[in-house]
């Protein structure tokens, strides 16, 4: 079954206190201590991030490793990646992430992985990165939509309510016809899709949101997605 589930934000990442995203993410394995690799390519495999990701993956039931493209830890990267249950990407500079991707043919490694069943998860750059094309900031202080890897169809937009300028570039990029009609995501909501289809949105936030948007005869349509919230209320 291919397994994508891409958070707008949230996660350790964000919020190494609420690991709610990271532990759903851990259960769609159906695995005893899934073996988790994190990948954090876009944020050019910063070592403080990595030492998050471990200082959180250690309090979970999983076995936690990494994947840096500066540091490989073997020249048989495919082989590294098989032997997961969950590949999670970082998030960063998508642009860059891409890049590099393509350059060690790790994008062909990937979608090799999702198609044999690996749950592919990310958070921000590892969230918009497996869409036909997104809203990024990677080209510096502005934002705008780059093409992306195509496993999944549509757009992706991440910190929707966590940025200010998220929703109208979104809306704007619509307008001007730049733009396929997608998804949008506040920090912490993460889509679950099954194959190319959206299973379920979920959340580690209770007043958190996601969004489908589309351009219609008068202007944008935002539909909100009420995401199930995977804490205690009350």
């Amino acid at each position: 079954m291919r397994q994508i589930i891409a958070m707008g934000g949230g996660g350790f990442s964000m919020a190494p206190e609420n690991l709610l995203l990271d532990e759903y993410v851990l259960r769609q394995t159906n695995t005893n201590r899934p073996k988790v690799c994190f990948v954090p390519t876009a944020s050019g495999d910063a070592e403080s991030y990595i030492e998050r990701f471990y200082a959180a993956f250690q309090k979970l039931d999983c076995e936690p490793s990494h994947l840096s493209l500066f540091h490989p830890p073997t020249t048989d990267l495919e082989s590294f990646v098989m032997e997961k249950d969950v590949i999670y990407v970082g998030g960063g500079n998508t642009k860059n992430l891409l890049a590099l991707w393509r350059d060690w043919g790790l994008d062909s490694v990937m979608r090799r992985a999702w198609e044999k069943g690996i749950v592919m998860a990310g958070v921000s750059a590892g969230s918009i990165c497996w869409f036909e094309e997104a809203i990024t900031d990677s080209f510096g202080v502005t934002l705008d939509r780059l093409p992306c890897l195509g496993l999944l169809p549509g757009s992706n937009c991440p910190h929707y309510d966590g940025e200010s300028e998220r929703r109208p570039t979104f809306h704007r990029l619509l307008q001007d016809d730049r733009i396929a009609p997608g998804l949008a995501a506040d920090d912490g909501v993460a889509f679950h899709f099954v194959g190319t289809e959206l299973k379920a949105t979920v959340s580690s936030r209770p007043d958190a949101r996601g969004y489908r948007l589309r351009l219609s005869e008068n202007g944008v349509l935002e539909e909100e997605i009420v995401p199930e919230y995977l804490g205690q209320l009350g």
